[in-house]
């Protein structure tokens, strides 16, 4: 279970869903959401499948503009952003771990780590050595020159992770982080960017389907239907 993020009465969350609605056509699949994540905070949004967990993420994340409700990041509107605004959002003060780690396989480690760096106007040869920074801290020393073919699902998750907080992100979201590893390495995984998260102070937003891993994030919300269900604190 993660240690609860040091509390900051004065603190606001650093981000807000409220009342978030997305209808694809016909179907209603977010009906009017809550969630709330605070600076080091870890949350698992957990649920059936086809509840509305990814769509609740992707609007979160400014992926998707949803159709009703507001998101707040560091309390600025984002809902209503432009799709140029949101993606330079993304690049810029969020975080991303996919289910696959989703790393360019022509690219050694390192510079998949660097390459967010690379896109936001950051040298190669500072963005490189940024990126190196992480490798320690996540047990991956020695691997920085090495392409996703010559490295462990463990290990290539770990270089995903390392590559979502390079730029200091205010949120890190991170779809079914663990979905593709055996329950040990998927542990040790979660507990690691879990940590690193509250290090930094970025909130963390978990989709999972997994109970244990969401037994190491803070709280757990639980989306039925499209509606979130009152979180459950770690």
């Amino acid at each position: 279970m993660a240690e609860p993020p040091p509390a900051r009465a004065d603190e606001p969350p650093v981000l807000v869903g409220r009342g978030v609605t997305k209808r694809f056509g016909a179907t209603t699949v977010l009906a009017a959401a809550d969630l709330v994540v605070h600076r080091g905070e870890a949350v698992a949004v957990t649920g059936p499948s086809g509840s509305g967990k990814s769509t609740l993420l992707h609007c979160l994340a400014g992926i998707l503009a949803p159709d009703a409700g507001e998101v707040r990041l560091t309390g600025e509107r984002i809902d209503g952003w432009s799709e140029a605004r949101r993606t330079a959002l993304r690049r810029e003060r969020l975080g991303f771990v996919f289910q696959f780690g989703q790393l360019l396989p022509e690219l050694p480690a390192v510079e998949n780590v660097a390459l967010p760096l690379m896109l936001g106007g950051v040298s190669r040869r500072e963005a490189v050595g940024r990126a190196a920074q992480w490798f320690a801290p996540l047990g991956l020393t020695g691997l920085e020159q090495r392409r996703p073919g010559q490295l462990s699902g463990g290990q290539e998750q770990r270089v995903a992770i390392a590559r979502a907080l390079v730029t200091g992100p205010d949120v890190v979201f991170a779809d079914e982080p663990t979905g593709a590893l055996d329950s040990e390495t998927g542990l040790r995984t979660i507990e690691l960017l879990t940590g690193l998260a509250a290090r930094t102070r970025a909130g963390l937003v978990v989709v999972t389907h997994d109970a244990e891993v969401a037994a190491r994030c803070h709280r757990t919300v639980v989306i039925r239907d499209g509606r979130t269900i009152a979180g459950v604190r770690a």
